[in-house]
């Protein structure tokens, strides 16, 4: 359905007691007409409550999610922690023993999952060819030397964390990262969220732009010398620095789908993602138990990001979404993409979000307009619990 709320024209539906959510969205076209090709897709308790976007896109429009995979790799990962096939306390090098090179044999899991490793980049950075294929990048880091003592502090490994998670479960379980997602959640449960951009997405495709006023990709490299942490983090310092906007329409990271950069898909895709996690389907479980999704949010390393600053940010590698958005309860866990792309899940509300939009701003990462909107949506549920007949 189509519906003028709060001043703007909106696409879609919400469920009876989430027409706040509605407004908000709307509210948030109004004000920042940039966020064109806006998404927005929410479950609660495993049924869609919220399913709107923007007049200047479609409901199944697949854009690039950037970050969003990292949720990807590190669901999966739970669900190898979750089987017994990796433990976090368990050395890196028990499942990878190249990983034990340059002072790293001690290095645990939980500490590298949680970006506590200090294997943010390499000295001569990473080509795109390298950027694009998870198995290049754990075989560049697997060498390298941290460039902190592990678990001193933590920072977020941007284009690598990934390849590290999935090496790990590479090692462990014989399949890849790809592979187990595909097989245990993609396909089961129906998902429009991939690594890569699949041949059957290709027509639905919207590629990022960037944002008026957003600045372009740098073409000088920063000297090594003079690289600060988030420059090496985001490959700053390599002989051709990193366009993080150019990387999601590089047929190379279509093809390779890597689990640090490589998102591709929609809102609903996003919240079906969390909504597995947490609720399941009609005809299935979901795919975390309480005692693992309790480990996921659970800061590992407390403090400022060493990368970006922020305080408290990662749980068992995934985003604490209080530490972004102060409203939100702190058992909320998920990641953010760099075109202002968010997905979470909440256990106790049972909320599962999931936001796309195909407009890169200023510092990435999740867009400012997901503040409001995750507080009408959680609002909302709140409500809704309060109401329900008991």
């Amino acid at each position: 359905m189509t519906a003028v709320a709060a001043g703007a024209v909106v696409h879609g539906t919400v469920a009876p007691g989430f027409e706040p959510v509605r407004d908000a969205f709307a509210r948030t076209l109004a004000a920042h007409p940039e966020p064109a090709g806006a998404q927005l897709a929410v479950r609660h308790h495993g049924r869609t409550v919220v399913d709107l976007w923007a007049p200047d896109t479609s409901a199944d429009t697949v854009t690039g999610l950037f970050s969003v995979a990292k949720g990807i790799a590190h669901l999966v990962g739970a669900l190898a922690v979750q089987d017994g096939a990796v433990d976090l306390a368990r050395p890196v090098a028990h499942y990878w023993p190249e990983f034990a090179a340059a002072g790293k044999a001690d290095v645990t899991v939980g500490t590298l999952w949680s970006h506590g490793a200090g294997l943010v980049a390499v000295p001569g950075g990473f080509t795109v060819d390298e950027l694009a294929d998870d198995a290049a990048l754990a075989d560049r880091l697997a060498g390298q030397r941290p460039w902190w003592r592990p678990g001193s502090g933590y920072g977020y490994h941007a284009l690598v964390i990934g390849a590290l998670v999935a090496e790990v479960v590479r090692r462990a379980t014989g399949a890849t990262l790809a592979q187990l997602y595909a097989e245990r959640v993609r396909a089961p449960f129906g998902l429009d969220l991939h690594l890569g951009l699949p041949e059957t997405a290709r027509d639905r495709f919207v590629p990022v732009v960037r944002a008026t006023g957003a600045p372009a990709g740098s073409t000088t490299a920063v000297p090594l010398e003079r690289a600060s942490l988030m420059d090496l983090a985001f490959n700053q310092h390599a002989a051709v620095p990193t366009d993080v906007v150019a990387l999601a329409s590089d047929p190379r990271v279509h093809a390779g789908g890597p689990s640090s950069s490589g998102g591709f898909g929609s809102a609903r895709g996003i919240a079906a993602l969390y909504a597995a996690a947490i609720s399941g389907s009609a005809s299935r479980a979901p795919l975390l138990a309480p005692a693992t999704v309790h480990r996921l949010a659970a800061p590992r390393q407390t403090g400022r990001d060493l990368v970006t600053g922020e305080p408290d940010h990662f749980g068992a590698g995934f985003e604490r979404i209080a530490s972004r958005f102060g409203h939100a309860p702190a058992g909320a866990f998920g990641h953010s993409g760099a075109a202002g792309a968010l997905g979470f899940a909440d256990p106790g509300s049972g909320v599962a979000y999931g936001y796309a939009r195909s407009r890169f701003g200023a510092g990435g990462g999740a867009a400012p307009e997901n503040g409001p909107l995750v507080g009408a949506v959680l609002d909302a549920a709140r409500q809704a619990e309060a109401t329900a007949p008991r």
